[in-house]
C-alpha cells in the first residue's frame, strides 16, 4: 500500500497526504534549526579573537649589515611581508623629480606611514634616507607588487626611475612607495611601525622611543 490517503486517526474521518506532512515536518525542522542558528551567531562570533588580537605581533628584529645597494631583504611581521631596501645615490636623487606625477607625493594621507617617518622625510619616507621600509602588498587589492631598481626604460614607463609595478592590475609606485597618478592603487605603500637599534639592526613593528 502506497503513502497517499492513508487514515489519519487524529482526524475526523477525513485523510492527510503524508507527503506532505513529512514536508511539513521538515520545514518546520528546518526553520528551527535555523533560529538557533541566528541566535547562537552572536555568540559564535565571540569565539573568534578580536581585530587588535588578530593584528598582534611580536617585534621583528633583523641585520642589515650585509644589504647592498638595489637589494632588498623581505621580512613577515603580522603575516605581511615587509620589505627592507637599500637604495641608492641615483635612486635618492630622482625621487624628488617624479612628485607630477604621484597622487601623494608628500604623504599627506597620514594613514600610510607613521607620523614621524613622514616628519623624517615626505618624499623619501624613511628614517635613513637610504633605508626604505615598507609592507609589500599593493594598496589596492593586495597583490604583490615588483621590484623594478634599475633607471632604466620598462615596458609599462619608457621614463621609468626605479620602483615597483604590480602584475595583477598595473599599479605603479617610486622607490619610495609613493603611487603614481591614474592607477588602480588609491594610495602610497604602507610604512610600517620601525626604528634603528644601530647603524646595522633594525626592528620593525616598535615605534622609536618617545615618537609622536
Amino acid at each position: 500500500m502506497g503513502n497517499e490517503g492513508v487514515l489519519d486517526p487524529a482526524s475526523e474521518g477525513g485523510t492527510v497526504d503524508l507527503g506532505r506532512r513529512r514536508f511539513l515536518t521538515a520545514t518546520t525542522a528546518v526553520v528551527g534549526a535555523g533560529g538557533a542558528a541566528i541566535a547562537a551567531i552572536p555568540f559564535i562570533r565571540s569565539w573568534f579573537p578580536s581585530a587588535e588580537a588578530q593584528l598582534a605581533g611580536a617585534p621583528v628584529t633583523a641585520d642589515i649589515s650585509a644589504l647592498l645597494e638595489g637589494q632588498r631583504l623581505v621580512l613577515e611581521w603580522r603575516g605581511q611581508p615587509i620589505w627592507v631596501v637599500k637604495r641608492s645615490a641615483a635612486i635618492l636623487e630622482a625621487l624628488p623629480t617624479l612628485d607630477a606625477q604621484l597622487s601623494d607625493p608628500q604623504s599627506d594621507n597620514l594613514d600610510q606611514q607613521p607620523a614621524y617617518i613622514r616628519a623624517a622625510n615626505p618624499e623619501l619616507r624613511s628614517l635613513k634616507p637610504e633605508i626604505s621600509v615598507l609592507v609589500g602588498l599593493c594598496t589596492h587589492l593586495g597583490c604583490s607588487p615588483e621590484m623594478v631598481a634599475e633607471i632604466r626604460p620598462a615596458p609599462f614607463d619608457a621614463n621609468w626611475k626605479g620602483g615597483y609595478f604590480c602584475p595583477c592590475h598595473k599599479s605603479r609606485f617610486d622607490m619610495a612607495g609613493r603611487v603614481y597618478s591614474g592607477v588602480p592603487a588609491p594610495t602610497n605603500l604602507i610604512v610600517p611601525p620601525h626604528y634603528f637599534a644601530d647603524d646595522n639592526t633594525i626592528v620593525i613593528g616598535v615605534d622609536p622611543s618617545g615618537a609622536a
